[in-house]
């Protein structure tokens, strides 16, 4: 059996930082005997493994075809074949009588993603269908570096080019002629940040737009309406809208707001009270964001008009325009609600059955429709696509995510709990479990993950693999920490820059609630995050590890310091508005206090599982491959500390859906082990 890979010390502050060189024969040596000590110690686990993915398959119907969207002349679906590893895209002819049955005798492949993967990875970033239905606009990234290539495939003959671009991130606009395309180019940091126009049929593109400002990134697409493009730039704290008429992609972009630091604001075209407008979120009046509009040729921020002023207590999260009707998407009280104000008719909000769920806008569909479909879930309930009728508030089911063979949904009872953080704070838990384990009323095995950075909302969402933990006893919680956007802007600005430490402190409160209700333990609890998430299991680990008896840190962020120190590194200098820059003593000093890496010291750990991909640029492979280096040589304990780097995937991990499976049951394999639960 291997022994556990030492890593070699350089003398300095950093004693890993040779492990960041990239590509060389020490360091991916390194990275193969962390796997193949892995396999060693895993091995014992190897028909649990097998087992749980073929549980987890059993439950995934193979074999599927998603629900059709109406588009002009055409239905549009994927369809799913067991064996595949991607789903194949394709369309036929819209049928006369409205119904969503597709017509398999004027079925046209679009993309099979399975032939174009041949066995290694692919991501589809770009789908876009061109206005005028003949043409498709596609890109993929076959290593996982998320750098695309660009194609466009003509769709009466199935003839395909590759644009000869470079460096791309994959997004592509078309505008109203179907002939010109937008699309947008990296730099040396990975961030989209000059947007480029190009004429299908030519062998060039004319830079449109470049953003010098390194903390902005810039994304173009179509306006509700279809009538407009909107070209978005925006850093974690300033937003600029430019838009262009969609029928003049020749003509230069509009400004609506110059930036001003802290102004966020979006845009979006449409119709309003019959009339075409813009409609314009904006924080400009408050945190939470209130809405405006603005006449379609006056679309500028002197021009705006106050139509739903902010809210304290409710965040507007988004908003949809439909032409007959306004639909707005708002948090309050900790959950996504929807407010749909029908043209001529009262608002409304949309009514649902759990008290603690996922729910958005999925597809506004056509913009002359009289609906437009909801995806909800919750914890216990299995998603579902929604058809919501805009005049009525009436719901329809059209399609819901099946779960084969036994499951009742009944059988499990979803919760939510209050954590109080030691300033005084309420931070929401989400809970579920089934019923029995709930009313037995013992501690249990529980699974906690947590998130708590960009003002992301880890919304409750249901998942086929998950229910292996529940019929094994599990409780799954997930943690509402500040720096998520759960309660609202507040809550997202409570838990970054120097409020950071609230992220880890609701965290640990959260644990702490847990045992003390008596639903686990210590020796029961796992926990798990990923990417900034992963940086959350990092800190609570050094600051209270005896709370835990395992984690899991997927892509994790540990190496925050180092990363925020190196400007060259993708999307570093974007981060300050999140981290701090830590050039000043102040921040310096503040990040240090906890980046896992750095405060990893000479204590008993719980039992350790990291996972890395080796082309991943936003969190680098050695962030994980440096902490694990550093935990295995300080750590006083003889828990499991394993490394997983993924040789051929990014940030994503592998690419496919069995491969997802496998990687799920590794990890269920690895909790179980650690916390020795029965493997049957």
């Amino acid at each position: 059996m291997p022994s556990a890979p030492l890593a070699r010390q350089l003398a300095g502050h950093d004693p890993y930082r040779w492990l960041e060189n990239r590509d060389s024969d020490e360091v991916l040596a390194h990275l193969q005997a962390e796997n193949a000590y892995l396999d060693s110690k895993l091995a014992a686990e190897q028909p649990l493994r097998e087992a749980l993915f073929e549980e987890i398959k059993g439950r995934i119907r193979e074999t599927d075809l998603s629900l059709p969207t109406p588009w002009g002349d055409y239905l549009y679906y994927q369809r799913t074949t067991a064996g595949d590893e991607y789903a194949r895209h394709y369309r036929c002819r819209r049928p006369t009588d409205g119904s969503l049955t597709p017509d398999t005798a004027s079925e046209t492949l679009l993309l099979d993603p399975n032939a174009l993967a041949d066995g290694g990875f692919l991501a589809v970033g770009a789908f876009s269908i061109s206005p005028d239905q003949q043409r498709l606009a596609y890109s993929l990234d076959t290593s996982g570096d998320e750098i695309y290539r660009l194609f466009v495939k003509e769709l009466a003959s199935g003839q395909i080019s590759e644009l000869p671009f470079d460096d791309c991130d994959g997004s592509m606009t078309w505008a109203n002629d179907s002939q010109t395309l937008f699309f947008t180019e990296l730099d040396d940091t990975h961030r989209p940040y000059k947007l480029y126009r190009h004429r299908f049929g030519t062998q060039n593109a004319e830079v449109v737009f470049e953003e010098s400002d390194e903390r902005f990134f810039l994304h173009c697409y179509r306006s509700s309406s279809e009538r407009q493009l909107i070209l978005q730039l925006g850093s974690k704290t300033t937003s600029e809208v430019w838009v262009l008429d969609a029928a003049t992609p020749e003509a230069a972009f509009t400004c609506l707001a110059a930036r001003e630091e802290g102004h966020e604001y979006d845009a979006d075209h449409g119709m309003l009270d019959g009339q075409w407008s813009w409609l314009i979120r904006s924080n400009q009046s408050g945190i939470n964001f209130a809405l405006y509009r603005a006449d379609e040729a006056s679309p500028q921020r002197p021009h705006w008009r106050e139509i739903r002023a902010h809210d304290p207590k409710v965040m507007l999260e988004g908003a949809t325009l439909n032409q007959r009707a306004l639909v707005l998407a708002l948090r309050e009280g900790g959950l996504p609600t929807l407010e749909v104000l029908p043209q001529g008719a009262p608002a409304y909000r949309v009514q649902l059955p759990d008290a603690a769920y996922s729910l958005y806008v999925q597809d506004s569909l056509e913009f002359h429709s009289p609906a437009i479909r909801l995806r909800y879930e919750a914890l216990s309930r299995p998603a579902q696509i929604r058809q919501l009728e805009l005049a009525t508030g009436a719901q329809q089911v059209l399609k819901q995510t099946p779960v084969e063979g036994p499951f009742d949904a009944e059988a499990y009872e979803s919760r939510r709990l209050w954590a109080t953080a030691a300033d005084g704070t309420q931070v929401p838990i989400s809970l579920v479990a089934r019923r029995d384990v709930f009313a037995a009323g013992q501690p249990a095995p529980l699974y906690l993950y947590g998130y708590g950075a960009y003002g992301e909302s880890l919304d409750p969402w249901f998942s086929h693999a998950r229910l292996s933990l529940l019929e094994r006893g599990f409780i799954f919680a997930i943690a509402h920490v500040r720096g998520g956007g759960e309660m609202g802007e507040a809550w997202y600005r409570s838990g970054k820059l120097e409020h950071k430490q609230n992220t880890f402190g609701d965290f640990i409160a959260c644990a702490e609630c847990l045992i003390n209700e008596g639903l686990t333990q210590p020796a029961q609890l796992a926990i798990s995050g990923g990417s900034a998430g992963g940086l959350l299991i990092g800190a609570v680990l050094n600051q209270r590890p005896e709370l835990f008896a395992a984690a899991i840190a997927e892509v994790p962020f540990v190496d925050v310091l180092n990363t925020m120190l190196n400007p060259d590194l993708p999307l570093t200098v974007t981060e300050y508005d999140e981290w701090g820059d830590p050039n000043q003593p102040e921040v310096h000093a503040r990040i240090k206090a906890y980046a896992p890496y750095e405060n990893v010291r000479a204590q008993a750990y719980p039992a350790i599982l990291a996972v890395a991909g080796y082309n991943d640029s936003r969190v680098q492979y050695w962030e994980a491959a440096k902490w694990v280096a550093k935990l295995r040589a300080t750590k006083t304990d003889e828990n499991l500390l394993l490394l997983k780097t993924d040789l051929s995937a990014g940030h994503g991990g592998m690419s496919g859906r069995y491969q997802g499976i496998k990687d799920v049951a590794l990890e269920y394999a690895f909790v179980f082990k650690a916390l020795r639960i029965n493997k049957d």
